[in-house]
């Protein structure tokens, strides 16, 4: 029987609405077989967590990171998984806590007897950790690898060397990256890296690993990639250009210079002041690299179809190394066990998901990137392996994921002046506990973000619930711990700390003002960015 026709105009219009309905409804998973989505992880070295425009800084000036961030999505309590850079990075790559992995400490730091070379003169001798991430580990460029995904690295890596590359971990092609944490030759050309052949001198490290990133995407357009371009800045020795030093002095002065820019902590002077001008141009060419990156996934057609996380290995340094920022209102820096040393910028840009400069608070860690990135790209998440992380996807689209403890253990002396401690965290609560005495601290971080006050006596049931948990944790993993040194020398030990203390204090003071000054000049060619060749 023939429909009149307004039936057969109403049936078509309601299936022309439920086609539409289906088609705007599908999910990025359904369309996976299509065209898969890239991803792209950046990571910054010795980054603060307060050393962005976008995290409230006032002195920095990055616009193109801050774009990742009003384009996608902000975690504002996320956390490097250590406090210095090899544990931290194995931990992104593994999805493993520091005491799973086995990598405790920056690889090439002295431990044991010949921890006391060091001539630190501590009551404690660190213990034995892994100098390289295991190869046993499916590490999340190989899951991406094994999947189908080209995978590229750039830049630092300081997680093994011989027989523990990025190569030998699921990256195809590497570029820059090897056993040493720092640049060895600056960051102008020539850069004295077995893994990246010098440019023109005075060429910019960090210009030079995004070009390589760039040419990278070009190359594998119409394929899905995995690329993390992990830049050496803004690691020690920091260096930058006349005309950035010359910008970001100006703008100390013009804001007014305080008399003190450093405040005594325990073992070191603490950076107080965020007005260090070299230490801002290396954080903007940084920032102008990572502007390139995006200018060409946007020219290359690929911007709409990449996901993009931007993060840091550790907080930012406020005492040794450079002395370059200051983290404050959060306490301590690299190093140190205090939310200034753990917390990070945490981004993450997914282009069909309606987060624009959305916001969350929820406790994140590095090691959910692994999960979250899986989940985003619709492949098989392996939670064998990053059994340490968690999908943030939930909290991504306005829901809520399980509390669940985090896990720090860093038995080791920070070159920061850090002490050997294991922490977690779990809701609001933190608790540190201290192996030189065995003492704990306490911080509800809800009411107490700079951890000024310890309240574990007021609040010891919570505390210790907390201890329970942490170290069943650490025994289930057969975690490492420092012991007592029996040649420690109280007088030793005072000698050294006035040394490093308060008489670099002075010298400090003095090299800050030197550096805010008309005549500062570092060398006869600005570290070499002179040299360049038209």
């Amino acid at each position: 029987m023939k429909l009149p026709h307004y039936y057969t105009l109403i049936f078509s219009f309601f299936l022309s609405i439920f086609l539409f309905s289906c088609k705007a409804g599908l999910t990025k998973e359904t369309n996976q077989e299509e065209k898969r989505p890239n991803v792209l992880v950046i990571i910054a070295d010795d980054l603060g967590a307060h050393d962005l425009s976008t995290t409230n800084s006032k002195y920095y000036e990055t616009p193109n990171i801050d774009r990742i961030a009003s384009e996608g999505f902000q975690f504002d309590q996320g956390y490097a998984s250590c406090q210095v850079c090899s544990p931290s990075r194995a931990s992104i790559m593994s999805g493993k806590f520091t005491a799973n992995h086995g990598v405790t400490d920056w690889i090439g730091a002295a431990s044991g007897e010949r921890w006391r070379k060091a001539n630190q003169f501590t009551k404690l001798l660190p213990p034995e950790y892994e100098h390289k991430l295991d190869t046993s580990f499916v590490t999340m460029p190989e899951a991406f690898r094994d999947q189908g995904y080209e995978t590229f690295f750039a830049g630092k890596w300081h997680v093994g060397g011989e027989g523990s590359s990025p190569e030998d971990h699921g990256f195809n092609t590497n570029i820059g990256g090897y056993d040493v944490g720092s640049p060895h030759g600056g960051y102008f050309s020539p850069y004295n890296n077995p893994k990246l052949k010098d440019g023109p001198q005075g060429e910019n490290l960090s210009m030079r690993l995004a070009d390589e990133t760039i040419q990278f995407m070009k190359g594998n357009k119409e394929k899905p990639f995995f690329a993390c371009l992990s830049f050496y800045a803004v690691h020690s020795p920091i260096q930058t250009t006349e005309e950035k030093w010359k910008k970001y002095k100006d703008k100390a002065v013009e804001a007014g210079v305080a008399k003190e820019g450093y405040k005594m902590g325990e073992v070191l002077p603490m950076r107080q002041q965020q007005d260090n001008p070299v230490y801002a141009g290396l954080l903007e060419s940084m920032d102008e690299a990572i502007g390139n990156v995006l200018s060409s996934l946007d020219e290359l057609g690929l911007a709409d179809n990449t996901i993009i996380v931007f993060t840091g290995d550790n907080g930012g340094v406020v005492s040794g190394d450079s002395w370059s920022t200051s983290n404050l209102p959060l306490r301590g820096g690299k190093g140190y066990q205090y939310e200034g040393g753990l917390r990070v910028p945490f981004l993450m840009k997914v282009p069909w998901m309606n987060q624009k400069g959305k916001k969350n608070d929820t406790p994140v860690i590095s090691t959910d990137f692994y999960p979250t990135l899986l989940d985003l790209a619709g492949l098989d998440l392996l939670p064998k392996e990053h059994s340490d992380g968690v999908s943030l996807v939930p909290l991504m689209e306005g829901k809520e994921i399980e509390e669940r403890p985090l896990i720090w253990h860093y038995p080791h002396y920070g070159n920061q002046g850090g002490k050997p401690v294991s922490v977690i965290r779990k809701g609001n609560w933190k608790l540190i506990h201290f192996y030189e005495d065995a003492h704990d601290e306490l911080y509800d971080l809800s009411k107490d973000e700079g951890e000024q006050t310890n309240v574990f006596a007021a609040n010891k049931v919570i505390g210790e619930t907390l201890y329970k948990e942490l170290f069943d944790y650490l025994k289930e993993h057969n975690a490492k711990y420092p012991t007592v040194d029996p040649e420690y020398s109280e007088e030793a030990a005072q000698k050294y700390l006035k040394r490093v203390g308060v008489d670099r204090k002075v010298i400090l003071e003095e090299k800050r003002l030197e550096m805010l000054s008309d005549d500062f000049d570092p060398n006869n060619n600005w570290w070499g960015s002179q040299r360049i060749i038209d």
